[in-house]
């Protein structure tokens, strides 16, 4: 493939004019930082034509903000995010998880914590719209993935008012802010695809959104036991350093090498779940180490147990007292298989959770049905 080259006299005017246009965009700040695609009726006419939904519905509200996204506004961000105008059934599926989850409505995008969106797609549309599901998931290279996470972010941001250093308060923030969506590979998983877990037929289309705060990579090449490998997710899901909350919450986006050793081991998702949550255990010595052995009465955020603030947790009210739990329940959880196979290397993904934590961190809306 050759390499991008300038432009012939012929079409430099109408380069130029289009550089002034992107320009524009950029000095009445709609953008995340790159440049965005100019939006004409025509081009948004194209993106409403995909759904049969009135185009001043509204899909997601922050009442504190009084802002709301309706469907217009929604095809508007994802033109300018670059997405194929069929890519926006998922752009609106999407949004209609993300109105399921307790966390955005309350302005957990707002927050110094530095959370963001992640999308997980299944059933046919990955295959249909060239979602990628394989190798370089969290990265760069394909149009889909990219530009349907950055629909959302430009919803935040020209909808929301999300800019940084203004209404998005993020002290460091994550790269998922620019953009966050992957497929689930279910061909090359030996267990059940996510959706179908919770209700959905594998012929369906769905989105599930997760607030998450960090993707954190598993180098795990050395072991094909399914108990080393298990505990070497659990490690990097107990680090103290995740331990906001008196719980935490995590989905394990294993790659098919990794999957297959549990598999081959007899291992169900569920097997993988309640080991997990078993072993999803600190000393509090190492709690106390770090000054996260007791909670606040007002936010039950983690703390110091000689913090004036302080209440014990609800480990120390167990016969087990110096034992505390990192997670509330086995569906704290969430298991799914996504990336090549040409590599021991997953990923654990922090999911921001709930005082007391929802049983479901996650919100799921089947593409093309209303919310």
């Amino acid at each position: 493939m050759s390499s991008p080259t300038t432009m012939d006299d012929t079409t430099t005017a109408e380069a130029d004019a289009l550089r002034e246009i992107v320009e524009h965009y950029f000095d009445k700040e709609w953008t995340d930082g790159l440049p965005v695609v100019p939006v004409t009726e025509t081009l948004l006419a194209e993106f409403l034509a995909t759904v049969a939904r009135d185009p001043d519905e509204v899909l997601f509200s922050i009442t504190h903000l009084n802002r709301h996204l309706t469907v217009r506004l929604a095809a508007i961000n994802a033109a300018m995010a670059g997405c194929r105008s069929e890519y926006f059934p998922v752009v609106v599926a999407a949004w209609e998880a993300i109105a399921k989850e307790p966390h955005p409505a309350r302005g957990i995008w707002q927050s110094t914590t530095g959370t963001a969106p992640l999308l997980v797609v299944n059933g046919p549309v990955r295959e249909r719209i060239g979602l990628n599901s394989t190798g370089n998931i969290f990265g760069s290279g394909f149009r889909a993935n990219a530009t349907i996470g950055r629909a959302i972010r430009l919803g935040c941001i020209n909808v929301f008012g999300l800019h940084p250093h203004k209404l998005d308060q993020a002290t460091q923030g994550t790269p998922a802010k620019y953009s966050a969506c992957i497929a689930e590979n279910e061909e090359q998983s030996p267990w059940p695809a996510l959706h179908t877990e919770h209700g959905f037929e594998a012929s369906d289309d769905v989105v599930t959104a997760f607030v998450i705060r960090s993707v954190i990579h598993i180098e795990a090449r050395h072991t094909q036991s399914p108990e080393q490998l298990a505990r070497d997710l659990t490690d990097t899901i107990v680090r103290t350093g995740a331990l906001i909350h008196e719980y935490t919450s995590a989905l394990l986006v294993l790659t098919p090498e990794h999957a297959d050793v549990f598999a081959s081991a007899g291992w169900s998702k569920d097997d993988l779940r309640s080991f997990v949550y078993e072993n999803a255990v600190r000393k509090r010595e190492d709690l106390v180490a770090v000054g996260k052995d007791a909670l606040s009465h007002k936010t039950r955020w983690r703390l110091a147990a000689t913090h004036p603030d302080s209440m014990p947790d609800s480990a120390s009210q167990t016969d087990a007292p110096d034992k505390v739990r990192a997670l509330s329940n086995p569906t704290s959880i969430q298991i799914m298989v996504a990336g090549a196979d040409n590599a021991g290397v997953s990923a654990v993904v922090e999911i921001f959770t709930l005082n007391p934590p929802r049983v479901h961190p996650y919100s799921h809306q089947q593409i093309g049905a209303t919310a």
